[in-house]
């Protein structure tokens, strides 16, 4: 079941092509590498390979971060927490990886390689940095 996520960190998720790091789980230790990722409406879509791929076969359960840094200050950042589904038809496969690819400018055609999986979100908390 998709949670509520606040119109506040709906609109930092959004914002711009930022990195997340994906934490999935292997022989009950965590696993974390970064993605690139398109959030939309309680779901976060990523696109995925190798370990990542397996320990969600594997296990469901995720985890993301998201954070925005300038000059090496945090701005923002959000943790989602969530359930994945590995997208399998091709046809809806094609069209996630065409829409995180063109959220990161890369042909359409880019990273075909790698399996899209769909993140719905369980829980999601951020928070922001005021300036000093």
């Amino acid at each position: 079941m998709t949670t509520d996520v606040p119109d506040e960190a709906e609109a930092l998720l959004t914002s711009e092509p930022l990195v997340a790091h994906l934490g999935t789980c292997h022989d009950g230790k965590p696993h974390v590498a970064p993605v690139w990722y398109r959030y939309d409406d309680g779901v976060v879509e990523v696109a995925i390979a190798g370990r990542k791929l397996a320990n969600v076969r594997e296990n469901p359960r995720v985890a993301l971060s998201v954070q925005k840094d300038e000059g090496g200050r945090a701005r923002w950042g959000a943790s989602i927490r969530g359930t994945a589904t590995v997208i399998d038809d091709e046809d809806e496969a094609g069209e996630v990886l065409q829409r995180i690819n063109r959220k990161y400018d890369a042909d359409d055609d880019a990273w075909s390689e790698n399996t899209p999986v769909r993140i719905d979100v369980g829980s999601v908390d951020y928070w922001t940095y005021d300036d000093e």
